[in-house]
């Protein structure tokens, strides 16, 4: 038995509050075509398993505190699922696969099916669990497979290296860099005071123009965006952050609170990031979780301009990377605020910056290599969305290293947000950044995040409520209203209703006694 590591035990805690969901599932779906053995397949799954202690461990309760408990593989009872299915039944099948909600207290965190819809026509549904991996993990598991369904198609084990660690040594060392929290010297005491003076006021809730309120507990479902921006502008804002001493990273946060504000979230804005948490090149091919979350506290008030907003960004940024090694759930755990099963806890919006070359190491059709196979993504699957709005950047370079342009997807909760909220969000984003990169001193109030469409829909469109002048004056007007509806309710005032007939028999009463008492035309009454 071993302890957890900080991430595993939120996970494990979010398990046993919530029962056993699909909600922190990485599902990997790929197409498959071609000649397929499946009996090699199947063999080379469980070689990976067998090699990555993490991918067959569970985690019972011992006296109420969770332990990792690594099964030997004959006892960890993997097997892949396999199935012929016709192409009308294949969404159904992959959704109730990648939606599998595992009890990891008494089973493994993986689960595979293949599919067959013909002989040369295949689709793998791959999924494990968030507390035994992560995003980067999906690599290093791929190219395992790759290397196991070669060897067994030669009718031999796999020779690869044993791995110099496994999981539960990290969460071992874990413990024992960060040290005791009661222990003032330690860096885990270090980094919880920084973070509890820098998270000191923090909204806990962002308040974002949704297009229905937020249930009371979040369903995970997503829906996805995507958006360019052009090689000119790409470069541009290159220039603007490196004149900054700051980064794509830190351009990227900024220009999203100019947004974020621009939409009426307010002025004081934290936006997460994720780091890997590999420190060690020992970490790179090891299957796991290692992730950790950091907010990031951006400060547009006082009417600032972008680089102005850039300058306190990088700020933020540096004194958050200085202070990464505190978990992000041992954050949450003592600066303990409301939690909620509607929402995320400390932020609401997450930011990432992704190079091609860490895109090609994680992803997981770019790694998957099976000799006979052309493996691909299968197309229509569905989104997870852990976040109100989670947004990746990824910038793109020609062969002679010139900026090609940036490539963007925002992944809004289905809770809260329509597709095609999601979608404007998304070119508000882009239109934004190419603002920003042409004028880094336009000001937050100045930034226009509307486009012709949209303008025009607001300031054209909603307002087109004329209707035909009748050519009548008010008191005439009044008596026709007043013949065709004498009973219809003209007057409320304190509860008390009158209708169009009393309200013509009172003004007319009223007008004759002006009358008598002199009153005509261009007389000055006083009202009261």
């Amino acid at each position: 038995m071993f302890p957890l590591s900080f991430a595993q035990r939120r996970l494990w805690f979010l398990g046993r509050l919530e029962g056993p969901s699909a909600a922190h599932n990485i599902p990997v779906v790929l197409r498959l075509s071609g000649t397929l053995d499946r009996a090699a397949f199947g063999a080379a799954l469980r070689d990976v398993i067998g090699r990555h202690e993490v991918l067959r461990t569970v985690y019972p309760a011992v006296d109420g505190t969770p332990q990792q408990q690594i099964l030997p593989l004959d006892e960890a009872g993997f097997q892949l699922v396999t199935a012929e299915v016709a192409p009308a039944e294949l969404a159904g099948e992959v959704a109730r696969a990648t939606g599998h909600a595992f009890d990891f207290a008494v089973e493994i965190p993986v689960r595979a099916w293949l599919f067959s819809e013909a002989p040369d026509e295949h689709v793998l549904v791959f999924v494990v669990h968030h507390i035994a991996a992560d995003g980067w993990s999906m690599g290093p598991l791929m190219r395992d497979l790759s290397a196991a369904y070669r060897a067994r198609l030669a009718g031999r084990a796999p020779g690869w290296e044993p791995l110099p660690v496994q999981y539960a040594d990290y969460a071992l060392w874990q413990r024992e860099l960060l040290g005791e929290e009661d222990d003032p010297e330690s860096l885990l005491n270090e980094q919880v005071g920084y973070w509890r003076d820098a998270l000191a006021g923090v909204p806990e809730e962002l308040t974002l123009p949704t297009d229905r309120p937020r249930p009371a507990t979040a369903s995970y479902r997503g829906v996805t965006a995507t958006f360019d921006v052009p090689a000119a502008a790409h470069g541009r804002l290159l220039d603007v952050v490196r004149e900054n001493g700051s980064t794509l990273f830190m351009g990227l946060h900024a220009a999203l609170a100019i947004l974020l504000s621009r939409l009426g979230a307010g002025t004081d804005l934290p936006i997460g990031t994720v780091v890997a948490g590999r420190n060690d090149e020992g970490l790179d091919d090891l299957v796991g979780c290692f992730v950790n979350n950091l907010v990031i506290r951006s400060d547009v008030s006082g009417a600032p301009t972008f680089a102005e907003v850039l300058r306190r960004v990088r700020e933020s940024v540096l004194d958050a990377f200085a202070h990464q090694d505190v978990p992000f759930e041992k954050l949450v755990e003592d600066l303990a605020p409301a939690r909620s099963m509607a929402r995320h806890p400390l932020f609401q919006v997450m930011a990432t910056v992704q190079s091609a070359d860490l895109v090609s190491k994680r992803g997981a059709g770019r790694s998957l290599d099976l000799p006979g196979l052309r493996v691909g993504p299968l197309t229509g699957t569905h989104e997870m969305g852990e976040f109100d709005l989670d947004v990746v950047l990824m910038e793109r370079f020609d062969e002679a290293g010139r900026p090609a342009g940036l490539t963007g997807t925002v992944i809004g909760a289905a809770d809260l947000f329509d597709a095609a909220t999601v979608e404007r969000t998304a070119a508000q984003l882009a239109r934004v950044l190419e603002a920003v990169a042409l004028d880094p001193g336009v000001r937050v109030g100045s930034v226009d995040v509307l486009g012709e469409v949209e303008r025009r829909r607001m300031l054209v469109e909603w307002n087109a409520t004329g209707v035909a002048e009748s050519g009548g004056l008010v008191p005439g007007l009044f008596s026709e209203q007043a013949a065709r509806t004498p009973d219809a309710v003209a007057v409320v005032c304190d509860g008390v209703e009158v209708s169009y007939r009393e309200l013509d028999e009172r003004s007319s009463r009223l007008a004759r006694r002006l009358v008598g008492l002199g009153v005509g035309p261009e007389s000055v009454v006083a009202l009261v």
